[in-house]
């Protein structure tokens, strides 16, 4: 039995976890990416949207040594940002190529639209701490200083990876170093604009040193008593190595590990006041790899992924955990097959997967937090009972194993709302292997490689969510029956009639 106390509130609540990484920042512009945007935005599924300055493309060197300025194709990408009300996150990275250190093709990276990051460091930071100044007096100007104060400014991106910066760096204390002076820079360069925008760093990875690395930065923050609104940094579960080894299998408690170590040693160094934020997060690393590199990644097509995602909340909120987690979709461009284990919302043909379903779900709970509490014969039941300011209920519900390899027999449990003054209806919405699954239908059609248009509409419809009729309920009858199949993802809406 399941008792939600609809007349007692346990906590305000933020939403904490309807937010994304939109990757590549210069797929804004592109058809799939405003049809990605669209739909995003349609289904209310995202509020904070991360992208990137994208210097190497809008800052050049003129003949004297000047710094030139085009940002039409950045002020583009934040309008569309901003007329679906979204939240725009920017990362300022990454820099132009005359800054680099070393100019040697085989260390630079191309990506998408062949755009190049080099991964050095900079030759000058004063150059850097101008085109910070200059951009951010523009977006100011542009769109007010009041809107992006709102907004989050980060310095760079895992700066702590040689992947991406210093490539060659003979410790992890070089290349923190060189972060330093690039984060010393950054914050001149914004506070000359303005001391009430809000802004940080590291957007720290996962790597092997990236906790030495956050100590290293935070001292010399502290030293320097340099401008810190936030910490940000990046949880993954796991990563393709643990799962093919099975040293790090998926699990939904894997990331916590990571939060929970960042904020120690943010405490350590005496910054256990400022506010945290998973600027980046995924059940796995490497969106970019499929189910080609490791099987295992056939969860982030299925009822599976979603349901990681509906436990992780309900865990991190009876953590205390309430960083705003920004979802990485960084494999969702360049598909070659549907539902080949890339981390994102919609297939090559556009088909909505559960993960992305679950993120509409989530999206529907209240700004309160119920008391409420569970008497089952099983642990495997997350829960989430929240109440809307006009009064309706929205709860959450999962069924599954914390590390979903366990399978669990369909659960019948009597949910009881105590507490209601008058007549509700009920209304279901189900994420299983047999409901709002898409992959499920792409299988039963033969998994076609060209799908006809019949086949996209069948695979599409299947894959949507769709309400259900799950009676009604009155202080007489208070009681109504629900039923879960194994990696059931439910959210419950429960309106005044």
């Amino acid at each position: 039995m399941i008792k939600i106390f609809c007349d007692k509130k346990e906590k305000d609540l933020v939403n904490f976890w309807n937010h994304m990484v939109f990757h590549p920042t210069n797929s804004i512009e592109d058809p799939w990416g405003q049809q990605h945007l669209d739909k995003l935005a349609e289904d209310k599924a995202v509020q904070i949207v991360r992208i990137y300055s994208m210097f190497e493309e809008s800052v050049t060197l003129g003949e004297n040594g000047e710094l030139q300025y085009d940002f039409t194709m950045n002020d583009l990408r934040i309008d569309e940002l901003l007329k679906r009300g979204f939240t725009p996150y920017i990362g300022y990275a990454f820099f132009p190529g005359f800054l680099s250190a070393e100019q040697d093709e085989s260390i630079i990276s191309h990506r998408y639209k062949n755009n190049l990051l080099y991964r050095s460091y900079m030759t000058d930071y004063s150059k850097w701490e101008e085109m910070c100044r200059v951009y951010t007096q523009h977006i100011v100007d542009r769109y007010g200083l009041d809107t992006v104060s709102k907004w989050y400014l980060h310095c760079y991106n895992e700066p702590d990876l040689k992947h991406f910066f210093y490539w060659n760096a003979p410790s992890y204390r070089e290349r923190a170093a060189e972060y330093c002076k690039m984060y010393e820079a950054f914050v001149n360069g914004l506070n000359a604009v303005s001391e009430k925008l809000m802004i940080g760093g590291v957007a720290l990875s996962e790597g092997t040193t990236h906790f030495e690395f956050l100590e290293y930065f935070l001292n010399f923050v502290k030293e320097k008593n340099l401008k810190l609104d936030f910490l940000s940094y990046h949880s993954y579960g796991t990563g393709p190595k643990g799962m093919i080894e099975g040293t790090k299998p998926l699990n939904v408690k894997g990331a916590i590990n990571n939060t929970m170590m960042v904020k120690r040693i943010a405490k350590l160094c005496g910054f256990g006041d400022v506010p945290t934020v998973c600027d980046e997060w995924g059940a796995c690393t490497e969106g970019y790899l499929g189910t080609d590199t490791c099987s295992g990644f056939i969860f982030r097509e299925n009822e599976i992924y979603a349901a990681y995602f509906a436990k992780m909340l309900t865990l991190y909120d009876e953590m205390g955990l309430y960083d705003p987690q920004l979802i990485c979709m960084s494999g969702s461009h360049g598909l070659k097959v549907d539902f080949g284990g890339h981390r994102n919302f919609f297939t090559k043909n556009f088909y909505p997967k559960p993960i992305f379903n679950a993120y509409v779900l989530a999206a529907k709970l209240g700004s309160e937090k119920l008391y409420h509490y569970a008497e089952l014969d099983c642990e495997d039941v997350s829960i989430m009972p929240t109440k809307h300011a006009d009064g309706h209920m929205s709860i959450l519900l999962c069924y599954a194993d914390d590390a979903f390899t366990r399978y669990l027999k369909p659960l019948s449990v009597d949910v009881t709302f105590a507490g209601i003054t008058g007549k509700y209806t009920v209304t279901g919405w189900r994420i299983d292997a047999d409901h709002a699954n898409a992959i499920r239908k792409f299988k039963e059609l033969g998994q076609p490689a060209e799908p006809t248009e019949e086949q996209k509409a069948a695979i599409r419809e299947f894959g949507a969510l769709k309400p259900e009729d799950l009676g009604t309920v009155d202080p007489e009858n208070p009681v109504f029956e629900l039923k879960m199949e194994n990696n059931a993802t439910l959210l419950l809406e429960i309106e005044a009639i």
